[in-house]
């Protein structure tokens, strides 16, 4: 069953957020002060609306104590998003998760009732970074962990093997969990599974094991 989801500030990251939900069948209001952002959205949401989210009467007039989430997605105006996060927690919104731009600013969003609180550049860094150190097999990397992580392969070039043959976790000792083919995402693949150049593979293992796939 979908959920009622406001999106308070539809910039990249929530912009990206408010398509992606309504993609997934929840119902998206989504809230900023441009004109031009909401314009933007206004297409691949349920509901967008030109509206200041740090206004309770405007929040409260739109019937923001009625959704299941709110994700405060304000960019770099941090005052905002403090102010936004407050009221929402004031409505009694039952989930607030908030964008934060470093750690202080994470710390008074909590404080003021932020149920999560991300960090998306950061988060894209490390990212970025840990996929820098890996093989070119690699095309993307989930930090699970301290020293752990999940890594996306593209298998073109195996191509034809099965994964016993590919021995993943004998020879590199991580474990195969998901197997992506097409629109088919097969849960922890059986050994005999015989693998073709448009398959994704995602993998966990120690992130040593990791940059040493396919080397």
């Amino acid at each position: 069953m979908g959920r009622q989801v406001l999106v308070i500030g539809v910039g990249r990251f929530g912009s990206a957020v408010a398509r992606e939900l309504e993609r997934l069948g929840h119902e998206v209001l989504a809230i900023d002060r441009d004109a031009r952002a909401i314009e933007d959205i206004a297409d691949d949401v349920t509901h967008a609306i030109i509206a200041d989210a740090t206004d309770k009467d405007v929040l409260r007039k739109l019937g923001a104590q009625d959704f299941d989430v709110a994700v405060v997605a304000i960019g770099t105006d941090e005052r905002s998003s403090i102010l936004a996060t407050t009221l929402l927690n004031r409505l009694g919104i039952k989930r607030v998760v908030a964008k934060a731009q470093n750690p202080l600013h994470g710390e008074i969003l909590k404080m003021v009732g932020a149920d999560r609180v991300v960090y998306p550049e950061s988060e894209t860094g490390t990212r970025l970074a840990h996929s820098l150190t890996m093989p070119l097999s690699v095309s993307d990397y989930f930090d699970v962990g301290p020293g752990y992580g999940l890594a996306k392969l593209s298998v073109a070039s195996f191509a034809g093997k099965t994964l016993d043959e590919l021995q993943l976790r004998s020879r590199y000792g991580v474990t195969p969990l998901f197997l992506r083919r097409g629109d088919k995402v097969i849960v922890n693949p059986h050994g005999s599974e015989r693998l073709t150049a448009e398959d994704e593979l995602i993998v966990a293992g120690k992130d040593e094991q990791l940059e040493k796939l396919f080397l």
